[in-house]
């Protein structure tokens, strides 16, 4: 982290002075922000064109230690917090966001396990072992640049969190046995190790939430496969095949959080949900950012034609800035806010966050189609992929922007134990 900055040209979607960054924060942003425009913008329409997996840009992260971010400085990673991993994700986000949403399902298999458990309660020896499991989970990914992926989705109601998950962990001699399946599941067959989302089986009982174990399963164990074809509306880059689980065997210490510790994560430490957000807080950003430098005549690509002289060009961008504006106050203010057990007003306020940063970033994109005219149409311009990506976030599990407006809605109308 002390290497001199190369100069960007690109001015930070959060001010450090403005926004009151710490030192370390501005740093870490100033870095993501340079990274993205020297190896993510430029890559970004070949990955959406071929539908294929940013293998390119992941070999640089690797290289430039961006698969550590959230790993603490004592175990040889970066050592960012939720709320300044959310903000380098965000300006990776800008240029690239299928490198940002599949990164950051590999950021937070080093989250969860680390920041997030810390807050939480287990005995001692349970926090021992754990400890030293998740010092092996920070050396793959530091040591052998292992990459993780977190595939929630399987066609129910589990990725929302209201029913226990379909893949079951049945106890066996040494370990579990996995069967079931994910659909949506980012990086498949692109990650060295899948952090799945599972239920353990408990004899006869009925499969509950509370027994959701968090596994990390190899690519090539044997019993695992992916299939499917990929050739999505946007965000194609995530190459999110379907993965199958045919009684795949894994070891105990394969668990990347305690029994419990997930169902105890979801219900105490709500923000966790939030990690998809920066991505969308970046398209948000990109859109403006191109119809500004559209409408000044200074955007690649296209002809050094000035169009901001014309009242309805001046409104619209005005009309952004505040959509934009009032997008960036409310997320920063929700993820600066993150940490276990939220007071109600905060976890009302993280779903409007969520609400607010996944439909205003497409919003924004839309809007600047719409004033940039026909060439912003074109596929060899990036406002087209920053439109169909920005599509998908109010479509993402397990906050979607619907369950966001049904939840506040309940939310704000009852106390916890009311009913009518």
């Amino acid at each position: 982290m002390d290497m001199p900055l190369p100069v960007t040209a690109d001015a930070p979607i959060f001010d450090p002075r403005g926004f009151r960054l710490s030192p370390f924060e501005a740093e870490l942003t100033a870095r993501a922000r340079e990274f993205g425009a020297r190896i993510l913008a430029p890559r970004a329409a070949r990955w959406d064109r071929e539908a294929s997996f940013p293998t390119d840009n992941y070999d640089d992260m690797r290289r430039e230690g961006w698969l550590g971010i959230c790993i603490p400085r004592a175990d040889g990673g970066m050592g960012a917090d939720f709320r300044a991993y959310c903000l380098a994700a965000a300006e990776f986000g800008r240029y690239c966001g299928a490198t940002a949403l599949t990164w950051n399902m590999h950021v937070c298999s080093t989250l969860w396990t680390g920041l997030l458990t810390d807050d939480l309660e287990m005995d001692a020896a349970t926090r021992a072992l754990h400890h030293d499991r998740r010092k092996l989970h920070y050396a793959n990914i530091l040591e052998r640049g292992a990459v993780f992926s977190q595939p929630f989705s399987e066609g129910g109601a589990a990725a929302a969190g209201t029913v226990a998950f379909g893949t079951t962990a049945t106890p066996v001699e040494g370990g579990f046995r996995i069967n079931g399946k994910k659909i949506f599941a980012s990086l498949s067959g692109h990650a060295d190790c899948y952090g799945i989302l599972c239920t353990e089986v408990q004899g006869e009982a009925k499969l509950s939430r509370r027994d959701t174990l968090y596994l990390a399963i190899p690519k090539d164990a044997p019993g695992v496969s992916v299939e499917g074809e990929w050739d999505p509306l946007g965000m194609r880059g995530t190459v999110s095949r379907n993965l199958i689980f045919k009684d795949v065997f894994v070891p105990e210490s394969a668990a990347l959080m305690p029994p419990g510790l997930y169902f105890q994560a979801a219900s105490r430490w709500p923000h966790m949900f939030m990690t998809l957000t920066p991505t969308y807080m970046g398209l948000a950003q990109a859109a403006y950012d191109f119809t500004v430098r559209y409408l000044r005549g200074e955007q690649p690509g296209t002809p050094p034609v000035k169009r901001r002289m014309y009242p309805t060009k001046q409104i619209a961008v005005a009309e952004m800035r505040i959509m934009l504006e009032q997008t960036k106050a409310l997320w920063f203010q929700a993820i600066s806010e993150a940490g276990p057990d939220p007071s109600k007003e905060q976890m009302l306020r993280a779903l409007a966050a969520q609400n607010t940063v996944m439909e205003n970033a497409n919003a924004l994109a839309a809007k600047a189609v719409r004033t940039c005219g026909g060439q912003a149409m074109l596929k060899t311009l990036p406002l087209e992929r920053i439109y169909r990506d920005s599509r998908c976030g109010s479509l993402m599990l397990p906050w979607t922007a619907e369950l966001c407006v049904d939840r506040i809605g309940r939310d704000a109308l009852y106390e916890k134990g009311e009913a009518d």
